[in-house]
């Protein structure tokens, strides 16, 4: 009796959790396939890598697509070092105590914080403060202080996920704790770090609102430096669908793919990396 109860219970549950996993997937597919569906059609190579003419009511989407680019490359040359050099601050060097639990605390806070906020500290601090104007430099500094909360959390995750008998067999045999940090814990935590990272860029590609507070620049010219201005996908989308009358709707629906396959593509190369580098690791037998 008591078998066919835990039984019962063991499918009800299985049940339950089958029906919110199609609860999340099915739209998700859904809204992939009717994007696709609608802006198939407009993808093409000289979509991709035109110029945009008579209002972006023509041509293609290039400044736009390689100013995201630029931005994406910037928030990983900040994000990544401040981020895990702060989460290997935190979990090996500092020490457990109220003021280090406020601190994490902290940081898993500012994780929720909306983007709007960034931006506004983006162009009160980066703009305006330290002159950098509505450039690609401040919006990138911008963007990475957006998810630099989940790269610092995601590489703590990882560092915690090391076993403790790695350090103790390293220091045993010698090694300083930076070595021990350097040739022992990093490896095993790349996984983890590299996924929270494209998880941090994935979100930072299809952030608008922080560009229309910065002031992303809706021109076909291209940035030759860090301090030009620039365009993106997401502030060209917004400006098109939005700002520009009679805008053919073909054109609105292959921006979306376009952003929704850059979004996509993140996601898939955080998950093949964490694939092949526990691949890796289990074939070295760790």
């Amino acid at each position: 009796m008591k078998r066919r109860t835990r039984n019962a219970t063991q499918s009800l549950a299985f049940f339950l959790l089958t029906i919110c996993c199609l609860l999340i997937v099915v739209p998700v597919i859904a809204i992939i396939v009717y994007v696709a569906t609608q802006g198939g059609g407009t993808i093409s190579w000289q979509f991709l890598s035109e110029f945009p003419k008579n209002q972006a009511r023509e041509g293609g989407i290039f400044p736009a697509l390689l100013g995201s680019f630029y931005l994406m490359i910037g928030v990983v040359l900040f994000a990544l070092p401040i981020g895990l050099l702060a989460a290997i601050y935190l979990h090996e060097y500092a020490k457990q105590n109220p003021l280090t639990r406020l601190i994490n605390l902290s940081i898993v806070n500012l994780a929720g914080v909306p983007s709007i906020v960034f931006g506004l500290f983006g162009l009160s601090f980066f703009v305006l403060l330290l002159k950098m104007g509505s450039s690609l430099l401040a919006a990138s500094l911008t963007l990475s202080c957006l998810v630099l909360p989940v790269v610092v959390t995601a590489s703590r995750e990882a560092l915690a996920a090391v076993p403790n008998s790695y350090r103790e067999g390293s220091l045993a045999l010698g090694a300083t704790k930076w070595q021990t940090i350097r040739k022992v814990v990093l490896p095993q935590a790349w996984p983890g770090i590299l996924t929270g990272l494209v998880l941090a860029v994935s979100r930072a590609a299809g952030e608008t609102a922080p560009l229309l507070v910065i002031g992303a620049a809706f021109s076909p010219i291209l940035p030759n430096s860090p301090l030009s201005q620039f365009n993106a996908i997401p502030y060209h989308l917004y400006v098109v669908a939005t700002q520009i009358p009679k805008m053919p709707k073909q054109i609105q629906w292959g921006i979306i793919l376009v952003l929704l396959t850059m979004v996509v593509l993140f996601n898939l190369t955080a998950i093949i990396l964490r694939i092949q580098l526990r691949a890796r690791k289990r074939r070295w037998g760790l």
